[in-house]
């Protein structure tokens, strides 16, 4: 069975998560989507904000899954394991205090989940002063630092101011401007050979590629550890000597898990000013 993906939206107070996951429960991808929401109180404010069905939400209150949630995180994923109609896909927003990369190892740790990245919210206007800030500052920037893409938010591109200083704070992953194609970089919409392509955004690449190639397994993992920058989404399955592997790729994140299928099928998805598809095409041909 193929894992169930789980993506892991983090970010500061008022980074915007909330907003985020309204913009991905409102586009036409015809997903049914769970949303895990952990608010930082015991009332979980956010979790009335999200515009879902009342099934297509379930509550983490008292915040800090970093800790003391553990537990409830865990049930939490065993109920939707075993719901039916299975979702398509898990959706955590982090309370704005947590630890995105406790969240992503207990996520790792459920062997039915496939790992979808963290993907971090920065918040454009404010980013600078809550770096700053001697008390929030190390917490921010551990957000930051946990993640395998990042969004700015609050504006519709990336300030180089901004971009110097996540760098200065050691951060190295992709970071994407607000008006980015959502849907298709964080969900699993064109895994098999007949779906539909990603969607057209003019400011981005799509690649597809449909094939009866049979990969060396290890050639794979350095193909996967090799890839082109502005490669920002991978996902579909890939025919190896040593079997099929389902692939996911989002930002830094990357999983490989075995799995059944009789054709090498992958989409690819980046930035057109960074990448194109004739770049990914030529990564994967090599």
């Amino acid at each position: 069975m193929i894992g169930l993906p789980l993506t892991i939206v983090s970010g500061y107070l008022g980074a915007g998560k909330t907003t985020l996951i309204n913009r991905l429960l409102a586009e036409d991808h015809g997903l049914n989507l769970l949303i895990l929401v952990n608010d930082f109180g015991a009332i979980n404010i956010d979790d009335a904000l999200i515009s879902a069905k009342g099934d297509q939400t379930m509550a983490l209150t008292n915040g800090c899954v970093c800790c003391t949630m553990d537990a409830d995180l865990f049930s939490a994923l065993e109920q939707v394991l075993t719901r039916e109609p299975r979702p398509d896909h898990i959706i955590i927003e982090a309370s704005g205090i947590a630890d995105p990369a406790a969240i992503a190892a207990a996520a790792r740790a459920v062997p039915d989940l496939s790992y979808g990245g963290v993907i971090t919210l920065v918040d454009a206007l404010n980013i600078d002063d809550l770096l700053n800030d001697p008390q929030v500052g190390a917490q921010v920037a551990q957000q930051v630092l946990a993640a395998d893409m990042v969004l700015v938010t609050k504006s519709d591109t990336i300030p180089e101011p901004l971009s110097a200083r996540l760098k200065s704070i050691g951060a190295r992953p992709p970071v994407l401007p607000g008006n980015s194609p959502l849907a298709d970089l964080l969900l699993d919409i064109v895994p098999l050979p007949h779906g539909r392509a990603p969607s057209a955004h003019p400011a981005y690449a799509a690649w597809q590629h449909d094939s009866d190639r049979i990969l060396d397994r290890r050639a794979l993992g350095d193909k996967l550890d090799s890839r082109p920058e502005g490669l920002y989404r991978l996902k579909g399955f890939v025919l190896t000597t040593d079997g099929a592997y389902e692939i996911h790729a989002v930002g830094r994140a990357v999983q490989a898990r075995r799995t059944r299928a009789d054709r090498t099928t992958l989409v690819g998805l980046g930035p057109a000013d960074r990448i194109s598809p004739a770049d990914i095409e030529n990564w994967w041909a090599a």
